[in-house]
């Protein structure tokens, strides 16, 4: 290890050090299972909002957006604008109906709203697969920090991950883990803020106009212009604003608030906290063309964040808000994994391990399931791609869960069969479609044909096509609405305080 690397050393492990302490001292307050699963309901609007701030910037957030306006400009501003604008969708549609629901976790919502065991197992099995798939982003991103920030071998930043994530989620679950990440997105908001604001006054001093600060070649389309350019770019704004709400590990923060109205209160605070923080990779991506910081073929575009104060600043100043950015990095990838794991234990605990062992027990051995998994795909599929990844596990939420959740909180028609068959529409075409992109070779942007662009992009189609295989199936099968749809969508729409001026 060169001295140079010793800042970005000591922030890995303070990071780690701080997640773990927060992670254990929460295990004094868990107790029961509804402390591990949703922290008994007793979680207050900015509290939230912190927490889901945290697990919500995630590796894409924090590496992948300034990566990505770097490498083709303004046009890529959709990735933070769709993922902000989601939780309006999600503010206006969901979030009080569904903390109303009383459930803990996404299949039980739809097991309660559709009285259909059948339809639960479908809802856990995409719940695993989302968790799973957004996961694979967190974990390369952590080898790609550490391979950047430090010089280690990309294997070690993901097992680091996983071990501490095991640690911290197992030995509290939400009670615990709320805390570690509302403390994780004020370190993002200023590892990446306070390097930001000095390197803009280093560059103010230096009148830098290198090579990539010309527009000729920048604010390239999403895809080579024409009607592939358009599709992709529209097919990107249904998945990050659809998909939002399709998140296991988004939608089970809204389960910790004490009741509706604070839910709703919780994603104001949110739609905020992240419009602080996405307006900051916009500078980390201008100053990386000012200064060369890539080349025309943008490789090294997920490390940009990483580079950028070394090439600014040489020297310890430069090391040291290296080593800065290194320890926000790091907290993003902690406490999203956290979040994801958090979620996938919740329905492997209900629906596999509960079944045989004591709940606290069976949520720990879920919990190492959860991390194992994408753990090892990791390791064996290396170079995913950050961005990429995550934007197809939106695309999947999109598919299945968001409109099971519209229409299952807004539409009294929907059916079990209804639901299994848009369920399944929806997650097959999207999870296909993810698989032969994360497996498929890179294709040129000028070789790319129109089955490549749809895979890659699915929901402008999967999505449309879930909502109409759900609402056409639960028309053929009108006779299964639940007996208590009705009196179950009063108590979604239902505010608390006209409940509490009944009694």
């Amino acid at each position: 290890m060169e001295t140079n690397d010793l800042p970005g050393v000591i922030a890995v492990v303070l990071v780690s050090l701080a997640t773990l302490a927060i992670g254990t001292w929460g295990l004094r307050l868990s107790r029961t299972t509804s402390d591990f699963f949703v922290a008994s309901r007793t979680v207050g609007p900015k509290l939230n909002a912190s927490a889901i701030g945290g697990e919500y910037l995630s590796a894409a957030s924090f590496l992948g957006v300034a990566g990505l306006l770097l490498t083709f400009g303004a046009d890529m501003l959709w990735y933070p604008v769709g993922w902000t604008a989601g939780y309006l969708v999600l503010l206006v549609l969901v979030a009080a109906p569904l903390r109303r629901s009383g459930a803990y976790t996404l299949p039980d919502f739809a097991e309660a709203r559709l009285a259909s065991r059948r339809v639960r197992n479908v809802c856990s099995l995409f719940v695993v697969a989302v968790g799973w798939l957004y996961l694979l982003p967190q974990f390369e991103g952590a080898g790609i920090t550490l391979a950047a920030a430090i010089d280690a071998p990309r294997w070690v930043g993901p097992l680091v991950v996983g071990l501490v994530v095991l640690v911290s989620v197992g030995s509290g679950g939400m009670r615990s883990i709320t805390f570690v990440q509302a403390f994780q997105y004020w370190l993002k908001l200023t590892a990446l803020l306070l390097p930001a604001a000095v390197l803009l006054v280093v560059w103010a001093g230096d009148s830098v106009t290198g090579p990539g600060a010309t527009r000729d070649g920048w604010s390239m389309p999403l895809a080579d212009g024409g009607a592939q350019g358009l599709y992709t770019t529209y097919s990107l704004i249904i998945a990050t604003f659809l998909g939002t709400m399709g998140l296991p590990h988004v939608v089970v923060r809204f389960y910790t608030n004490p009741d509706g109205r604070a839910a709703r209160r919780t994603t104001l605070v949110v739609l905020g906290l992240l419009g602080i923080f996405y307006v900051i990779p916009p500078v980390y991506a201008a100053l990386g063309r000012a200064y060369g910081a890539v080349g025309a073929d943008g490789g090294a575009a997920d490390t940009l964040v990483l580079d950028l104060p070394r090439l600014i600043l040489p020297g310890l100043s430069g090391d040291i808000l290296t080593g800065l950015v290194t320890a926000g990095a790091f907290a993003a990838f902690l406490s999203t994994s956290s979040g994801l794991t958090i979620a996938i234990s919740g329905v492997l605990t209900q629906d596999v391990t509960g079944r045989r062992l004591p709940e606290v027990t069976a949520f720990r051995v879920a919990t190492v399931i959860a991390v194992a998994v994408p753990l090892a795909a990791t390791l064996a599929l290396p170079d995913i791609g950050v961005a990429r990844t995550v934007g197809l596990a939106f695309a999947v939420a999109a598919s299945t869960f968001c409109p099971l959740l519209v229409l299952g909180i807004w539409w009294r028609g929907l059916t079990d069969v209804g639901a299994v068959v848009g369920l399944l529409v929806g997650g097959a075409g999207s999870v296909a479609a993810a698989t032969w992109t994360l497996f498929h070779a890179r294709t040129a942007e000028a070789d790319r044909g129109w089955v490549d662009v749809l895979l890659t992009q699915p929901a402008a189609w999967s999505v449309p096509l879930a909502f109409a295989s759900m609402v056409l199936a639960s028309r053929l099968t009108a006779g299964r609405v639940p007996t208590h749809a009705r009196r179950f969508m009063v108590r979604l729409h239902t505010p608390e305080a006209v409940e509490l001026d009944r009694s």
